[in-house]
């Protein structure tokens, strides 16, 4: 397969200080939107397939390492070094809830069905608190033994996955009893946790290596070795391409049934934290050190005119060689 040249990203600029992480809605009846978090500590919320900027939550007085929207983009997350994780109405940009912890919060999740939230940290704990009532006392689930760096809800709220900040695996949380039912083994801290939008794949990130799991049998189907330690990885809708990004500051593109790298986009000056495809697969993000999110393109300008006259020329010379074939056994000669 032919790699695609060199690209000219849309740059956002905005945040002042490293960006963390990144995240998409889903599509709305507004479009789609992208969330970041940064070490700046304003979260903000962008136009996801323009990049243009729509608003920044203000209120924290730390660094923001995680932010998200809920499903239908009505309300925002973030988690803070503030030791704060708070909820913000994303229309108007107001705080609604803020939930106080005792240590820094490294992630923060909205459930599903957007009714909790739950947050983890240097706590070693992962918390859930009912939005329906902010004040009562979160459910608490025990056992981590060291910080926790990323925490999702998946299985229809029914499971939370969570890895830790400096020892390897992946804890699945049972939310009914609230204690952890499975441990997926990895040698490195797992740096990136991503879930499908069918929730059939998660793809992780550890030390240099992606793994792609299916989640029906929690088995790794597919796993590539990278030659730089590698943070971050998104898997695009249709399961045929993978991004990956890490130390080496460029945003690299693989086909994702024979892990052969089709593109490698040059353009952050300094390490790539997080990457992600736009729910349309239409483009993907990255996040990184300098400060910027560069969104880029699937397809370059050009390149879908040019496979659309290829296939034309080809449908042309296919007709040409029928009417060659027919015009023969009219003549009557072979």
């Amino acid at each position: 397969m032919a790699r695609r040249g060199q690209q000219v990203p849309l740059v956002c600029h905005g945040h002042s200080r490293p960006i963390v992480e990144i995240s998409y809605s889903i599509v709305t009846e507004d479009g789609y939107f992208l969330m970041s978090a940064s070490k700046d500590g304003k979260p903000m919320i962008r136009d996801g397939e323009s990049g243009d900027w729509i608003g920044t939550f203000e209120g924290h007085k730390g660094a923001v390492w995680s932010a998200c929207l809920n499903k239908p983009a009505t309300h925002a997350l973030s988690a803070s070094a503030d030791f704060s994780a708070r909820v913000w109405n994303a229309i108007t940009g107001d705080e609604m809830f803020s939930f106080q912890h005792k240590h820094i919060v490294r992630t923060a999740h909205f459930s599903q069905d957007s009714h909790y939230v739950l947050t983890g940290g240097m706590e070693k704990i992962i918390r859930i608190y009912d939005l329906s009532r902010p004040e009562a006392d979160p459910l608490v689930m025990e056992g981590s033994s060291t910080g926790i760096r990323i925490g999702l809800w998946f299985d229809n709220d029914n499971t939370i996955l969570s890895a830790s900040q400096d020892v390897g695996g992946i804890r699945l949380w049972d939310t009914r009893t609230l204690q952890p039912v499975r441990m997926l083994d990895t040698p490195e801290p797992v740096t990136s946790i991503e879930v499908s939008r069918d929730g059939q794949m998660m793809t992780t990130t550890d030390g240099k290596d992606i793994k792609f799991w299916d989640t029906n049998k929690w088995e790794v189907v597919k796993s590539y070795s990278m030659e730089y330690l590698t943070e971050t990885a998104s898997l695009n809708p249709e399961k045929t391409k993978f991004v990956a990004g890490g130390e080496d500051m460029w945003v690299r593109i693989f086909d994702f049934e024979t892990g052969e790298e089709l593109e490698c986009n040059k353009g952050h000056h300094g390490p790539v934290h997080c990457v992600r495809f736009a729910p349309d697969g239409e483009s993907y993000s990255s996040g990184s050190e300098d400060g910027t999110i560069r969104i880029w393109s699937t397809t370059v300008p050009g390149e879908e005119e040019e496979t659309a006259n290829a296939e034309f020329n080809n449908g042309v010379n296919v007709a040409a060689k029928q009417v060659e074939a027919l015009s023969v056994d009219a003549n009557g000669t072979a």
